[in-house]
């Protein structure tokens, strides 16, 4: 397995490349080790077809298996699709649901660029495909900051009904990693367990919470796994909290997203760190070093994308400015980051995840 210092390297060549080449961001998780799907550069074309009609109205808690077909290029492979999630899963939320694609087990994918999957996630749009770019780009920020992360591929999706001759027009979509694929890639297990934050890798959860706090995302939690995944060595080992979707992120400011009431915050946009009380302030300083490192990278993710609107970029890259303003400002990063330590705050305020009802 790369080192963290190779992997850098790999995703800082790769981004420089694909800017002079004045195309998309590169997929942030390359390496010479990984299967085709997340090392490619390219916006991956898909097409869906089944009988969709009835996949998409199942939305229930549990939503049975559909047969379809997933097509790419001259590639078709039979998978059985089911939805998922929780808050976009609803129909009054989302014009989609996120899917679940599972490959089948005779292994007929083996010779794809799906080889090394055995299920996958697919994150559909829920109001406007311009929020899945955004938050595929959320996923790039924290692959370049650690291995430890799940690697997403942009695809642009065209869905045919059965039986439906009718053309509907494509739109872009997220595949994701799936957690065993992640566990599996960086040599580590998957652990099913709620804990408390200060039980994680403390470099790893500080480096994940400054994170979460610049694209102003409060909507986490490791103590009900709200959109959060545990990796370890073994059963026995301090796990390492690594996160997922992004869509209620200030930075993806997607219509439908709003902070959670008991936070007490005025906007999705205003940020809040929600780790946990660290008396030794000290402990943020390698990881306000790293966010430093890579500031050049994360801002070229926006700058360099030919997907975003202009009016998108400035916002997002003054939205950037007042996070590096903070965290290269003592007496700023100290407060914020001190923030749990207030117990007449909001800091310690859980996420127990959304109401389903």
């Amino acid at each position: 397995m790369f080192s963290l210092t190779n992997y850098r390297l790999l995703i800082i060549i790769a981004v420089t490349i694909l800017l002079k080449s004045n195309t998309l961001p590169i997929s942030t998780s390359v390496s010479i080790q990984e299967d085709d799907l997340f090392a490619s550069v390219a916006v991956l074309p898909l097409t869906l077809k089944g009988n969709l009609k009835a996949l998409f109205n199942d939305r229930s808690e549990e939503p049975g298996n559909y047969s379809c077909t997933l097509s790419y290029n001259e590639t078709s492979i039979p998978v059985q699709v089911k939805t998922r999630g929780h808050f976009r899963r609803l129909s009054g939320n989302c014009t989609y649901p996120p899917l679940l694609i599972q490959f089948d087990k005779k292994g007929v994918h083996l010779n794809t660029i799906f080889k090394e999957q055995k299920k996958l996630k697919l994150v559909m749009p829920c109001r406007g495909d311009e929020y899945v770019i955004r938050e595929w780009l959320v996923y790039k920020i924290y692959n370049l900051l650690t291995p430890y992360s799940f690697k997403a591929r942009l695809v642009n999706i065209k869905l045919e009904e059965d039986g439906n001759k009718k053309t509907n027009p494509a739109f872009y979509g997220i595949l994701l990693e799936e957690e065993s694929q992640m566990a599996r890639r960086t040599e580590m297990i998957s652990l099913e367990k709620k804990i408390q934050p200060q039980q994680t890798q403390a470099e790893s959860f500080l480096t994940m919470a400054v994170f979460e706090y610049l694209i102003a995302n409060t909507d986490w939690s490791t103590q009900y796994l709200q959109n959060i995944k545990l990796l370890a060595k073994d059963s026995s080992a301090v796990p390492i909290a690594v996160p997922y979707d992004f869509d209620h992120a200030g930075i993806v400011n997607a219509p439908y997203a709003l902070p959670t009431e008991e936070l007490q915050l005025q906007s999705l946009r205003e940020r809040r760190y929600r780790g946990y009380c660290i008396k030794d302030i000290k402990q943020f300083e390698p990881v306000i070093a790293k966010f430093n490192q890579l500031k050049t990278e994360i801002y070229s993710l926006y700058t360099g994308c030919t997907l975003l609107d202009a009016k998108y970029i400035k916002n997002t890259t003054q939205f950037l400015d007042e996070f590096y303003t903070v965290i290269n400002n003592p007496k700023l990063w100290q407060k914020e980051f001190a923030y749990p330590c207030n117990k007449n705050g909001t800091g310690n305020v859980i996420i127990k995840g959304l109401k389903t009802e």
